[in-house]
C-alpha cells in the first residue's frame, strides 16, 4: 500500500487545495476525477477524501460513488462529499432556505478523532446551499452550526467522516489539523512525500521514458520549464536540446537572463536560441481577439519546433514544464469541464512531430516546483520570479499588440516589479504587472492637455494559482508606482489598480 490519499473531485473548486495541503505535511495525494474512479484501483491508498462540488446529491446525473468499492478505507467526506456520504448511505439532505457562506462558528459535540486536541469552538469556512438534515444509522452528530445541525458526522467503526465546511481553507481556524488527524491518526499515513524523493523518481523516470533518445525541451525562462530542463537534463546529460525562443512579448531584460541560466544549466553548446521578435509581431499585426493572438502564438511556437527538429533532430521526446493547474485549466482534469482558455502547454503538438511527450512536473503545483528549484540549487531570483505566461506580454495587452504598447506594458511592469522589491513586498505576491490596451483618456503635461493610455496595474496573492486575491497594497506603494508610471512611461496618462479575485476573474486579463 502506498503511503498516500486519493482525493475524489466532485468538480469543487479546492480539489487541488485539498491535495495541497495535505501534501504540505508530507504526504502523497492524487487527484481523481469521480468518473474515473471506478477504473481506479483504491487499494493502493491509505484513505480518500471527497471534494466539495457545486452539485446537488438530489440533482439528475449528480455526481456519485459506490461506496462498497471503498469498504475498509477511511473517507473523509468535505462539503458536496459531506452531503454525499450521508445521502448514500442512508440520511437525509435538505435545500438550506438561505446559502451559508463564509465564516461561521462551529459547535464540537463528540470527541471523534477526527477533533482530536481541538476546541469545543472555533471559527470554519463555509460554503453550501444544502445540510444534512438526517444522519445515515451507526453516525454520530460530530458538530453543528447555528445554521447546520449535523455540521459533522462520524463513523467511528468504518472510519467514515464528514463535514460540511472547508478545512483546507486558511479561513478555517483548525483546518490543517483536522487533515493532520484524519490522514496520520486515521488512515495511518507516515508522511514520507519529499521534494528529495520527487526529483530522484522524476530522473529515474525521464531515463526510463527516454531510453537512448534525444529530448528537445522548449525552454521560455520560467521556473517551469527551467526545472524541467535541469531534470532532463540530469537524466539524458548532452542528448538534451534547449530550445529558446524571443517571440519579443519578454519582460524587460528578460532573454539576456534566460540565456544566462540556460548556460549554467545544459552548457552554450545544448542551447538552442531563436530571436523570432519580428516574425511573431508581424504575424500579431491587427489581431485583437485574445484566443487568436493565443493561437497565432501558439501555430509560431510550432512552426520553429518544426524548423528545429527538422535541422537538429531527429528527436523522439519533446519535454514541457506542464503543473497540475495548467491541465485543470484546459479542461483535461475534470470530465466535462469546460476550456477557460487554451493554455500553451497543453496540445497536440509532440504528436503532430511524431514526438512523445516528457512532463516531470505534471503532478506539481508551483509552489512544489519552486521547492523542487531551490533544492536543485538554482538561483533565487529564478526560484521567486512570478508566474509568466507562455504567449507573455501579448495577453497583458488588450487588442492589437503593437511595438508602442509593448513598449508600455514592458516598462511598467518593470516599475511595479521595482516598487514592489523597494518595499520589501515583490517575494510576498505571487504576480505583479502592468496591462495596457486601446482606451486612452486625458492628462496635462507640462500646462498642455495629452491623450495617453491607461494603464492598470494587477497584483494578486494565490498559493497555486487556482484561485487569487488582489493585494490590498499599501496607498504610499501604489502612490508611488502610479507617480512613476505617469511620468517616466512615454505616452501614458491615467494608472488604475485591479480589485478583482479569481474567481469571477482570472489572474490574467485574456
Amino acid at each position: 500500500m502506498e503511503d498516500a490519499i486519493a482525493v475524489v473531485d466532485f468538480g469543487g473548486q479546492y480539489a487541488h487545495l485539498i491535495s495541497r495541503r495535505i501534501r504540505s505535511i508530507g504526504v502523497k495525494t492524487h487527484v481523481i476525477p469521480h468518473k474515473m474512479l471506478p477504473q481506479t484501483d483504491i487499494s493502493i491508498y491509505r484513505g480518500v477524501v471527497f471534494s466539495g462540488g457545486p452539485a446537488s446529491v438530489y440533482e439528475n446525473n449528480a455526481p456519485t460513488v459506490d461506496m462498497e468499492k471503498l469498504r475498509g478505507k477511511p473517507v473523509l467526506g468535505i462539503c458536496y462529499g459531506h452531503q454525499l456520504i450521508a445521502y448514500l448511505l442512508g440520511g437525509e439532505v435538505r435545500r438550506e432556505r438561505a446559502r451559508e457562506y463564509g465564516r461561521t462558528e462551529l459547535f464540537l459535540k463528540h470527541g471523534c478523532r477526527l477533533f482530536r486536541g481541538l476546541p469545543d469552538r472555533f471559527m470554519v469556512w463555509m460554503s453550501h446551499g444544502d445540510h444534512v438534515e438526517k444522519i445515515p444509522q451507526g453516525f454520530e452528530t460530530a458538530a453543528s452550526t447555528t445554521t447546520s445541525p449535523h455540521a459533522a458526522i462520524c463513523n467511528e467503526e468504518r472510519n467514515i467522516y464528514g463535514v460540511q465546511f472547508h478545512p483546507e481553507v486558511a479561513h478555517t481556524e483548525h483546518g490543517l489539523k483536522i487533515l493532520q488527524n484524519f490522514v496520520f491518526d486515521i488512515c495511518g499515513c507516515r508522511g514520507s512525500w519529499r521534494m528529495e524523493d520527487y526529483l530522484e523518481k522524476a530522473v529515474a523516470e525521464v531515463v526510463n521514458v527516454v531510453g537512448e533518445g534525444r529530448v528537445l525541451c522548449a525552454v521560455s525562462g520560467g521556473i517551469d520549464s527551467t526545472v524541467t530542463a535541469a531534470i532532463v537534463s540530469r537524466a539524458v546529460g548532452k542528448r538534451l536540446k534547449c530550445l529558446f525562443v524571443n517571440h519579443g512579448l519578454m519582460r524587460k531584460n528578460e532573454p539576456e537572463k534566460v540565456l544566462e541560466i540556460l548556460r549554467k544549466i545544459v552548457g552554450e553548446e545544448n542551447i538552442i536560441y531563436i530571436d523570432a521578435s519580428e516574425r511573431f509581431l508581424d504575424r500579431l499585426r491587427g489581431v485583437a481577439d485574445p484566443e487568436e493572438k493565443r493561437r497565432i502564438i501558439g501555430h509560431e511556437f510550432a512552426a520553429i519546433f518544426e524548423e528545429v527538429s527538422k535541422a537538429y533532430g531527429p528527436f523522439t521526446h519533446l519535454a514541457q514544464g506542464t503543473l497540475y493547474p495548467d491541465v485543470v485549466e484546459s479542461g483535461k482534469s475534470v470530465g466535462g469541464s469546460a476550456v477557460i482558455k487554451t493554455h500553451h502547454n497543453v496540445g497536440g503538438m509532440p504528436q503532430d512531430f511524431g514526438m512523445k511527450l516528457v512532463e516531470p512536473l505534471r503532478e506539481l503545483y508551483k509552489d512544489e516546483v519552486r521547492q523542487l528549484a531551490e533544492m536543485m540549487g538554482l538561483p533565487r531570483w529564478l526560484v521567486k520570479r512570478h508566474p509568466f505566461p507562455g504567449p507573455g506580454l501579448a495577453v497583458r495587452i488588450i487588442g492589437e499588440v503593437t511595438e508602442e504598447k509593448l513598449e508600455i506594458c514592458r516598462e511598467a511592469s518593470a516599475i511595479v516589479e521595482e516598487e514592489l522589491e523597494k518595499a520589501g513586498l515583490l517575494d510576498e505576491v505571487w504576480q505583479a504587472f502592468a496591462v495596457v490596451g486601446d482606451d486612452k483618456a486625458t492628462g496635462v503635461k507640462g500646462d498642455r492637455r495629452s491623450l495617453g493610455y491607461i494603464v492598470t496595474v494587477r497584483v494578486v496573492s494565490s498559493v497555486d494559482g487556482m484561485t487569487a486575491d488582489y493585494v490590498k497594497l499599501p496607498y504610499t506603494v501604489l502612490d508611488k508606482i502610479a507617480s512613476r508610471i505617469a511620468n517616466e512611461v512615454d505616452k501614458v496618462s491615467w494608472v488604475t489598480y485591479a480589485v478583482s479575485s479569481k474567481p469571477p476573474a482570472t489572474i490574467e486579463p485574456q
